[in-house]
This record gives C-alpha cells, structure tokens and sequence, in this order.
C-alpha cells in the first residue's frame, strides 16, 4: 500500500505555500522602501519614490487578487486532509480572508492610494513644520476621498457602519459600536482619575527629565538597553526619523527608529523601547519555518500594540527598571543622572500631566489622545465632520477632555502621520493595545511570581519567553479576542488597566 503524502508535502499546499513566499518578498521590497522614505531619502526624491511604490504595490496587489491564488486556496480548503491540521487550517483560513479583502479593491485604486499617501506623507510634514494645516488640507481632502473609495469596496460589515472596513483591516472582527461602548466608560473612569490628581496636591518633581544628554550618547543607551532586553541587533537595526515607528521586512531584518532631543532624554529612551516591543514581537514571529504565511504575521495590530506598550511602560516605567538602569548608565552618559535614584525617576516617568503631543503622553491620559483621533475619524466618514472643521474639532476636545489649549497646529492635528499615510482606522487599536498589555501583565506576573525583581537584576530573559511561548510563536493562529481568552483566561476588560493606573497614581501621588 503506498504511503499517503506527508501534509507538508502536499503539491497544492506546496505551491501555495511558494506563492504566498514570493509575494512576502515584493511586500518587504515595498516596506522597504517606504523605510528608506522616512529615514534616509532626500526630499527631492518624493515625485520619483511615488512613482516606484505605486508600482510595486500594483504587483503586490496583482498576485494578491490572482485566480490561480483563489483556486488554490479553495482547492486546499477543500482538503480534508489539510483542514484536519489546526495550524494548516488557521493558514487557509486566514489566507482567504486576505484574498476575499484583495480581490474588493480594485488595482487602480491601490496603485492611486499608494501614489498619492507617498506625496501626502511630504506634504504633512512640510505643513507640520510651517504648522500649517491649511496647505495640507487639500491634500488629505484627497487622502480621505479615496480611503472613502477603499471602505466602500471593502463593504459595510453586516450591523456596521463605514468606518467599520477600515476599523476592520487593523483589528479584525473589532467595531466601532464595540470600541465606543470600551471607550466611553474609559473615559470616564481617566476623567474621575485626573480630576482625584489634581485634587491630591501632590506637586511631582521632574527636574530629573531635564538633565540634557547629547543625541548620540542618548542613541549609544539605547542601542545598550533593547541589546540587554534580548533585540537581536544582528536581525535589525536602530535609526531616527520624524514620526517613529518599527517594520520587520522579512526574517532577520527588523528596523527601529526613534527621534532625538538633548533634554527630557526619557522621550527618546521610551520612544525606543516602545518600537523595540514592536520589534521583539516581529522578531519572535516564526518568519523562517512560516515564510509570508499567516502563521508568521501579527495577529492585529491591537495585539502588536500591546507587546510595545508593554515594554514601554509596565516595564520602562517600573522601579525595577529604574534601580537596573540607572548604575548601568553612567557608562555611555557619563555621570549626568548620578544625582538622582530610581524613586526620582520612577516618581517623574508616572506622573499624570495633561499634553499636547501623543507620543509624549504619560500613561493617564494617553488613551484621551487616541480617543479624540477616533472620534474625528468616525465622524469624518459618517459625513459629519469635513476636512475644515478638524483643526477646531480637534482644539475643541483637547479642551474637554485634557483641559488644554491647543497652541498650534504642530502640536493639535498635525502630529501624527496616520492620515497622511492613508491609515485611517488605526488609532483605536493604540489604546486596544494598552488594554491588552494590561491584561498580559497581571498574567505574566502571576506566572512569573519574581519578575520584579529579575528586572531589577536586568534579566528579561524569562520574560522575552513567556512573550514568545504565550503570544509571537502564534503568529494569526487564534483572532486577538480568542487569543486573550487562551492567554488570560478572561475576555478582554479595561478593568487591569485602570488597576495598574490607580496604584501608580497611588504610589506617586497618595491617592487611596
């Protein structure tokens, strides 16, 4: 009797498999241009780079929608021996909801978008400079056109609403309904937090923040730091940009970048350990046994989210970390921060201070930021906000919310470099993130009883494992909300997160 064919060797599974493989390739050549772009490109290069990445997007998007690839898939899924398998079934699954995604759009459309996001993208951070929103609105008018384009292919999802396609692209399954009826309570209970702060009288010193260190001493700590938290700088590498940000681009090549200023260097310490979160989870998806497959792909961006939060935060802002860094540092910054100890540094970094600036936000009020984006987004495609009325809309929440005035349009609605990109339904999924982060952190605690004090020690190895074991080797196995299940036991709840903020303020403010 002749021996059935190992499932690996399956010949259309095989070919499946070599296809996605090579079309993962061209995808990277795209990040990878749009990497240089933010990095090293000079600004005369726009008109050309425009050019070359609607191009290669075009191709990306005609091996997306090919049939041949639609045949294959059905004929796997078809497969019972293949189906059998969970992860070969979780691949298959996932592979057609890419391929039904793709085959919505059409290819004009995606070349347009990939055009016209590249010249946008120039455009914002010339506006940004001059803080004028004026001159970029025209073209993020032409952004939102055909982003609008895009939702309406894609299709409302059945009891959603139009945002609810792209919303759906970021955090699969995840609704506007759904992220409202999280955020609103969410707010509330920052709100009743910043309002108990305030009333604390409790005045935090910060002068630790302003000690000044040189840009490249700043870069040298924290090439140091995510070495010792176990980034394999042999796989990647660290370089400042505008707006930073993290892309693994293939196996053994993870990019970070960061930004730069000689006072309050924790800015570019937590910015770095925040992309580097981003960067252990893509250095920890199986890219090499799984290559271009959804097995080896980030399950959404909520749960990318959480790995950088995670790091930046219920770790960067930890006293542990503090007592671990701190003698450490002297080596690359010299006797700048001798003068203070971890209680002055763990005090400053958890203070809760209105700001203008998301990237800059303490963790208390950096959901208000990502809420207010929402709120302008959702209302921009329901049509009842236009392009004119952001800078006033946004002023006027900063106000509500956070109690500020907003100076200038460099630090209001200009900030970030989402819309210019075209990544419109993405900001939810940074407080999403923090949720989850939360949630993973009173796990992990309770598995890894002793974590405080491994940190203190500076060993994060037990920690990069658990993450590894319990999250980055599942690649898009499970759905983020199914994943949290299996993970936590629980679904997911804002209540750990609002338990970690209370005792910190706690702790640095007294509050009961």
């Amino acid at each position: 009797m002749t021996k059935p064919p190992a499932r690996a060797e399956h010949p259309r599974y095989t070919e499946l498999r070599e296809y996605v493989r090579k079309t993962s390739l061209l995808e990277g050549m795209s990040r990878l241009l749009s990497w240089d772009q933010e990095v090293y490109m000079p600004p005369a290069a726009y008109p050309m780079r425009s050019d070359q990445t609607a191009v290669i997007v075009g191709l990306v998007h005609e091996r997306h929608t090919s049939p041949r690839l639609g045949e294959l898939i059905q004929q796997c899924l078809a497969d019972t021996e293949l189906t059998g398998d969970p992860a070969i079934a979780a691949n298959l699954r996932e592979l057609k909801r890419d391929y039904d995604l793709a085959t919505k759009l059409p290819g004009d459309l995606v070349e347009e978008l990939a055009k016209t996001t590249t010249l946008a993208q120039q455009a914002w951070k010339s506006a940004r400079e001059r803080s004028d929103f004026a001159s970029f609105a025209p073209m993020l008018e032409k952004v939102l056109t055909l982003t609008g384009r895009k939702a309406d292919c894609l299709g409302v999802p059945a009891g959603g609403e139009r945002y609810d396609a792209l919303l759906d692209l970021y955090e699969p399954e995840m609704r506007a309904s759904q992220v409202e009826a999280t955020f609103t309570p969410l707010r509330r209970s920052l709100t009743t937090l910043l309002e108990e702060v305030r009333a604390s009288g409790t005045k935090v010193s910060t002068k630790c923040l302003d000690v000044e260190i040189e840009p490249d001493r700043q870069h040298a700590l924290g090439l140091w730091v995510i070495r010792q938290m176990g980034f394999d700088l042999d796989a990647g590498r660290l370089d400042t940009t505008t707006h930073p940000f993290c892309d693994g681009f293939g196996p053994g090549d993870t990019r970070l970048t960061t930004r730069y200023r000689e006072s309050r260097f924790t800015d570019a310490l937590y910015g770095t350990l925040h992309e580097m979160g981003h960067g252990l989870y893509e250095q920890g998806l199986p890219k090499a046994t799984h290559p271009g497959q959804p097995l080896a792909e980030a399950v959404s961006l909520g749960i990318h989210e959480s790995q950088s939060r995670m790091w930046e935060n219920f770790v960067g802002r930890s006293k542990s970390f503090w007592k671990w860094l701190l003698p450490k540092s002297r080596k690359h910054v010299g006797k700048a921060l001798s003068k203070y100890d971890a209680k002055d540094f763990f005090a400053a970094t958890n203070t809760i201070r209105p700001s203008f600036i998301r990237v800059e936000a303490d963790e208390g009020t950096y959901n208000m930021h990502v809420m207010i984006r929402f709120e302008i987004e959702r209302a921009l495609f329901s049509g009842s906000m236009t392009v004119k009325q952001i800078p006033k809309e946004w002023n006027d929440r900063y106000h509500a919310y956070l109690g500020l005035k907003v100076p200038d349009a460099a630090r209001g609605c200009l900030q970030d470099v989402h819309w210019s990109a075209g990544l419109i339904g993405y900001f939810p999924t940074y407080t999403l993130g923090n949720l989850y982060a939360a949630q993973f952190w009173e796990k992990v605690n309770q598995d890894i009883p002793d974590l405080s004090a491994q940190v203190a020690k500076g060993d994060f190895a037990q920690l990069k494992a658990w993450l590894v074991k319990n999250i980055h080797r599942h690649g898009r196995r499970f759905r983020a909300a199914e994943l949290c299940t299996r993970v936590t036991g629980a679904p997911l709840s804002a209540e750990p997160l609002l338990r970690h903020l209370r005792k910190k303020a706690a702790q640095v403010y007294g509050l009961k």
